[in-house]
């Protein structure tokens, strides 16, 4: 009905620099025609404001095909967001041996779009990982007097680690560079008996040299050799605090590209070897450095760090920012107790990997090439300089063939594989006239670039056809594209009323319906046109002043969460959000799973975060199941493309990438099973419904066993595990209760043999009682004395 088109066309017409006004710009109407000559109304204008009423102020913006049909097909002016590959150079295969022209990874390498707003377009980008591509090598290296071991056990590094690079490329430098820490308190000892030995007093190991920030040792060279002798010349110092100065001389290395030897045309690898935790920005306040890094290379001239104690440590998207422009792969080597904040560091420093180091450095070449050979398993696309007003796309196209939208990614690639992302751009608005913009889209890691030009096509063509002070003006404006731009004072759309003309007969012409307040109660009517109040909120337009940019649905206090402009109450979201206030990502990064799999195949992408729908399922990509099918079921793609060629995986390529860490083989024996339970097998196709034997299932006739775990199984019985649970407590209670009988028994034993023993060492007579006394006692007195001169000895008379 013509409500609907005229509903959904409003937000086209009424707004200031969103539509098509006197000015002819094209902003927002990327669905619309504009008709350039004058029509009957009857032919060529839709009613596009009065929503139904009978009166009409007609509108030359409409849907294409509504112009079409209504006889407008060779006056319609509705340009087309184009793009022109300015330069396409095809992809190499090779890398050493070429010129630094001649060596390309991606595809295209500059573009130029023509931006309609509203209308977007595409566009194909290809990037290969070159066969034999150079590759330098900065290794650096803590000297703090924790890694005296390591400093041991990597003396002869350079000709190991040549040996082994040299089987990846064929043209391989290396370079070599040390730091410890700041030389000032207190991240260092800077009393005057600690100068130029800070292991004065320390009795394990009593000499080592004076505390620096970063010095540059070996600028990259082919000559391994000298690396060797550089490292056998390297000793030990000694920092007062556990973090380590390492952002420092990261930067340093990453920003002094003269010095270190970087070359344009390898890829750059910087090994940064550790066995403590880094200082990082605001930590320098506690030595009293309050200016923040400024990113510049400070190397003097004996090639050491001459800012060390003026400048604070580097923040991370300071280093992220250094290491993206100079194209540098980081490798954190680090012991286990500190892997995991490293790990936390790479989310936040693109193109960073991290590894476990031994504490004895023993593992360091297994370990640089583990990360080289991840590194190169990867493409990540990056765009820099993106314009606020463009909105940007991505969709992966990875080695599997599949289409991945909202990923701008790929991994498990090897070298010589070709990838492909399709780039969606689309201009929100037009910025200032005359402007154009220019960003890089560029896979990280890579000196490759994508130089992406932009300009916008926000003119109609028609305005250099004007007529000054036209009759169809009345006299009082410029005629251009069908309509009147009019002279200052004057109004109306054939500039026919002069500003501030108002009466009865204009009122009803800037009311949206019968009954309603005029202009919406937001606007004065002026010569049957509203003219809207200006608000503090945001800005007021529309016909009948029924619209403004600030009544739009909220997240968390922000108008359209940030991520979408507000029409006429309604959020127009920017590219990669959805939702009624533009708070739902399309992205699907976050929703991979290790295996590459969406959610690991048990739920749906939702805003960027996975939404289980398997029950049981759980985990940040639903990678927790314990109750989903076991293996048999899980592995069915495996088992048809490796034993039979058949099913989702049959082309090897994606059989041998799905199914690299799977080993299937044929069980030949199958005379012990009973039929019935191998015909039972056989019927389900799979042993989703029947388990025969401990990780084998009977799969198209065939047994076949598997070297992983779970096993599959039929749904467990619940009155067996009842049983099995409850007698277990049984027997259990039974064996405590024999051991505690056990126990008693041997402790009353001991106890009847001691007294035993004590009774057969006691030295009387078994019938008489030893503390028995006779109640009764008997003394005798023995005493002489004279009476009368009569003697008495012992009586008395």
């Amino acid at each position: 009905s013509l409500g609907d088109v005229t509903s959904s066309l409003w937000l086209f017409w009424g707004k200031k620099n969103h539509v098509l006004t006197n000015g002819h710009t094209l902003q927002k109407a990327s669905l619309c025609g504009w008709i350039v000559t004058e029509r009957s109304p009857t032919q060529c204008f839709i009613v596009c404001c009065e929503f139904g009423s009978t009166k009409s102020i007609t509108s030359r913006c409409d849907f294409l095909q509504n112009l079409i049909a209504n006889g407008c097909a060779g006056a319609i002016e509705n340009p087309k967001s184009s793009i022109n590959v300015v330069k396409n150079v095809p992809l190499s295969s090779k890398g050493s041996g070429l010129t630094h022209s001649d060596v390309t990874q991606i595809m295209p390498q500059k573009i130029s779009l023509n931006l309609r707003p509203g209308d977007q377009t595409s566009f194909r980008v290809q990037v290969r990982q070159v066969e034999d591509y150079p590759v330098d090598l900065y290794y650096l290296m803590d000297l703090s007097l924790s890694m005296n071991d390591d400093l041991d056990n990597i003396r002869n590094l350079g000709t190991k680690l040549a040996e082994e690079m040299r089987k990846l490329t064929s043209n391989f430098r290396l370079g070599f560079g040390s730091f410890v820490d700041k030389n000032i308190s207190p991240f260092s000892y800077t009393a005057p008996r600690y100068q130029n030995n800070p292991c004065i007093g320390y009795k394990l190991f009593p000499n080592c040299v004076p505390s620096f920030g970063f010095r540059h040792l070996l600028s990259l060279t082919d000559k391994v050799d000298r690396f060797n002798e550089e490292v056998q010349k390297q000793k030990v110092s000694r920092n007062r605090d556990a973090p380590e100065g390492g952002f420092d001389a990261i930067l340093q290395a990453a920003v002094c590209k003269e010095k270190i030897g970087w070359r344009k045309e390898a890829s750059h690898l910087l090994v940064f070897t550790t066995d403590d935790v880094p200082h990082i920005a605001l930590d320098g306040k506690l030595g009293g450095l309050v200016q923040p890094h400024d990113g510049q290379c400070h190397l003097n001239e004996a090639n050491e760090y001459s800012a060390s104690s003026q400048l604070d440590y580097p923040s991370l998207a300071l280093l992220g920012e250094k290491l993206a422009e100079n194209n540098i792969h980081l490798i954190f080597a680090v012991t286990k107790s500190h892997y995991v904040l490293y790990k936390n560091f790479t989310a936040l420093i693109p193109g960073t990997t991290v590894e476990i180091l031994h504490k004895d450095s023993k593992n360091i070449i297994e370990l640089i090439v583990k990360a080289y050979n991840s590194i190169r398993s990867k493409v990540e696309l990056t765009v820099w300089d993106s314009p606020e007003d463009v909105g940007l796309s991505f969709t992966a196209t990875c080695q599997d063939g599949l289409s991945y939208p909202g990923l701008r990614k790929c991994g498990d690639l090897k070298i010589g594989d070709t990838v492909s992302f399709e780039v969606s751009v689309e201009a929100r608005s037009c910025p200032a006239e005359d402007t154009s913009h220019v960003f890089t889209i560029k896979p990280a890691g890579f000196r490759d670039t994508l130089e992406v030009v932009v300009t916008y096509n926000c003119i109609c063509g028609c305005t250099g056809q004007a007529e000054q002070e036209s009759s169809k003006c009345s006299g009082n404006g410029t005629y251009a594209c069908g309509l009147c731009e009019c002279d200052p004072g004057y109004l109306g759309a054939k500039c026919e009323c002069e500003e501030g003309a108002n009466g009865n007969m204009y009122h009803n012409m800037c009311r949206e319906v019968e009954g309603k307040p005029i202009c919406s109660g937001r606007g004065e009517c002026s010569c049957n046109q509203c003219i809207c109040y200006e608000s503090e909120f945001g800005n007021i337009y529309g016909s009948f002043c029924e619209c403004d940019d600030f009544s739009c649905a909220r997240y968390k206090g922000v108008l359209c969460s940030g991520h979408g402009e507000c029409h006429c109450g309604e959020c127009k979201c920017h590219a990669g959000y959805i939702g009624d206030n533009c708070n739902c990502s399309t992205e699907t990064n976050s929703c991979v799973s290790n295996d590459g799999q969406m959610c690991s195949g048990r739920g749906n992408c939702v805003c960027g975060k996975c939404q289980c729908t398997e029950p049981g399922a759980f985990g940040e990509t639903c990678e927790k199941c314990p109750t989903c099918p076991g293996v048999c079921s899980t592995k069915r793609d495996c088992i048809e493309c490796k034993l039979f060629n058949s099913g989702r995986l049959a082309d090897n390529q994606t059989c041998q990438k799905h199914c690299k860490d799977e080993i299937i083989t044929p069980v030949d024996v199958l005379s012990k099973y009973a039929a019935a339970e191998l015909q039972k097998a056989v019927t389900s196709d799979c042993c989703t419904e029947r388990v025969l034997t401990t990780s084998r299932c009977i799969f198209k006739e065939k047994l076949v066993s598997f070297s992983f775990s779970p096993e599959c199984g039929s749904a467990p019985d619940v009155l067996t595990i009842l049983l099995v649970v409850g007698g277990s407590i049984l027997l259990i209670g039974i064996v405590l209760l024999a051991i505690w009988k056990l126990l008693v028994t041997i402790h009353d034993r001991r106890e009847f043999a001691r007294f035993q023993s004590e009774r057969s060492r006691a030295r009387y007579e078994m019938a008489s009682n030893p503390l028995y006394r006779k109640p009764i006692s008997t003394h005798s007195l023995d005493f002489t004395f004279n009476k009368l001169n009569k003697s008495y000895n012992g009586t008395v008379d």
